[in-house]
């Protein structure tokens, strides 16, 4: 069993957000950032990174945590701000967005990653690898995991032959095969270089 470290220079009381994201490396669809501040009379068990954990555990979890939270947030940044913005900012600025939605405000927010955005409602610490140390980070983890993976499965009802619903939008093979086959969805994101490679040959 993985040794979880968790932040223990708090005082008791303080509200304490996580804030995590999915979907930063993915061709097709938006960037799902959630913010969760967890309730400590309401302990979770079980919590981890998303992506240690299976489908099914991650699917029990997110009603327990929407449930327990004493507040929590989940925002999705487009593909037309991706492709504007590029992933990087698109990412901060979704961050910064899913703070801000909380029904409460955070003393402290901790991010996963090793940069902070510039704009927050609070004052943050950057966490690396915080989706798999600390709890709050891991709640929002599994939440943000969840909604883009539903909101993936939803497009691929609207856009079959993508594949969406096995790969999520990740440049697998199967996808970047599709991608050749099919040419490139309005879900696409147009700024990443497997999609540019295709559409530029239409520019001349």
């Amino acid at each position: 069993m993985r040794r979880r470290r968790t932040v223990t220079d708090l005082a008791p009381g303080t509200l304490v957000a996580g804030v995590d994201e999915a979907g930063r490396g993915p061709l097709a669809g938006p960037v799902v950032v959630a913010a969760v501040i967890l309730d400590p009379a309401r302990p979770i068990r079980g919590l981890d990174d998303s992506k240690y954990l299976s489908e099914e555990r991650r699917g029990v979890l997110e009603p327990r945590i929407r449930e327990r939270a004493l507040a929590y947030s989940v925002i999705e940044v487009s593909v037309s701000d991706i492709d504007r913005l590029n992933i990087f900012h698109a990412t901060m600025y979704g961050m910064s967005s899913a703070l801000a939605a909380l029904a409460l405000l955070p003393q402290l927010a901790l991010i996963d990653g090793n940069r902070l955005p510039k704009q927050l409602c609070c004052p943050a610490r950057a966490v690396i690898g915080g989706d798999a140390s600390e709890p709050s980070i891991s709640a929002a983890s599994i939440l943000a995991k969840v909604a883009r993976d539903r909101l993936m499965t939803a497009l691929d009802a609207l856009h079959p032959g993508y594949g969406f619903a096995r790969h999520k939008g990740y440049p697998t093979p199967e996808h970047l095969d599709c991608l050749t086959r099919l040419g490139p969805c309005e879900h696409h994101r147009r700024s990443f270089a497997p999609v540019r490679a295709l559409l530029e040959p239409q520019l001349f």
